[in-house]
């Protein structure tokens, strides 16, 4: 007897694919789509029972290295909306988890979304839900100053000023040519695979416990997809100290969300994301 088919059938889309030999690449792009999805081994239990593909991501535009500074993450945005478009006009899939800690492009791919039926889920907007059903407050831990202006961004988007305690720089940025003879995320996770240590690591372990102790945050957040490595590592450590404090990584919330939005039948409110035209208007917006 053949199984039944899924009511999960995802799309993960990478926020942007770099080329063949790209000196900037932290992931392939090709290939294995769980080669294709960092941190693949500890998202395998969540992706049990989903039907799911992965979208190599929009080839990058900004230039061959990671995202980063605000006009990157536009840039970026812009081009997965098409990939976003396609994927919900083929009638594949009934959610599109997007992918990358700077959420780029996910309001204008919810319209999108909705116009079709299909859920959009995004890791930030994921993770700060998320956070706020575990506790009041949160604080972010961010890769580099430049990053963190893009999740401060983000908190005011969404509303959720009055729940972030903090955003806290750990100052390992990505690989790319402006950070070029400095020690990045990628460097400290290849360390911390290759030797079970990592500056990194002791640095969100001392952030962490401030962002507990001097800002008042519950949850805490992992602002850049590049450093979702942390996460077991760091919840192990402040378990270790007696901090009964939650992490969060993107990937996983965004893809939760996926399937609560599916299990629920909803995939956005016609009022926040309408249809072009809307199918009803009203007099007066509250802001």
């Amino acid at each position: 007897m053949a199984d039944a088919p899924s009511p999960y059938r995802f799309l993960l889309v990478n926020a942007y694919s770099l080329p063949e030999g790209a000196a900037f690449r932290m992931h392939a792009f090709r290939g294995r789509k769980e080669e294709m999805l960092m941190n693949h081994a500890m998202l395998a239990p969540l992706l049990t029972g989903i039907d799911w593909d992965i979208h190599p991501g929009a080839p990058a535009t900004h230039g061959p290295w990671p995202v980063e500074t605000r006009e990157e993450f536009e840039i970026t945005g812009v081009n997965r909306l098409p990939v976003v478009r396609e994927a919900c006009a083929s009638g594949r899939y009934n959610a599109i988890v997007l992918l990358g800690g700077g959420d780029p492009g996910y309001l204008a791919a919810r319209d999108i979304g909705h116009r079709h039926g299909v859920a959009v889920t995004s890791c930030a907007h994921a993770q700060m839900h998320a956070a706020v059903m575990l506790g009041q407050r949160f604080s972010i831990l961010d890769v580099s100053e430049v990053h963190t202006l893009r999740m401060a961004d983000l908190v005011a988007l969404y509303r959720m000023t009055g729940h972030c305690a903090s955003i806290r720089n750990l100052e390992f940025p990505l690989p790319r040519p402006a950070h070029q003879g400095r020690i990045s995320v990628q460097d400290e996770n290849e360390r911390f695979v290759r030797e079970g240590v990592s500056a990194m690591v002791e640095t969100a372990v001392a952030e962490a416990v401030a962002a507990i102790e001097e800002d008042g945050a519950e949850a805490l957040i992992l602002g850049c997809s590049a450093a979702y490595w942390l996460k077991p590592v760091l919840q192990r450590r402040l378990a270790g100290l007696g901090w009964d404090a939650p992490v969060l990584e993107g990937y996983g919330c965004a893809i939760a969300m996926a399937k609560m939005l599916v299990d629920l039948g909803a995939d956005a409110s016609g009022l926040a994301f309408p249809h072009d035209p809307p199918k009803r208007v009203r007099r007066r917006r509250i802001v």
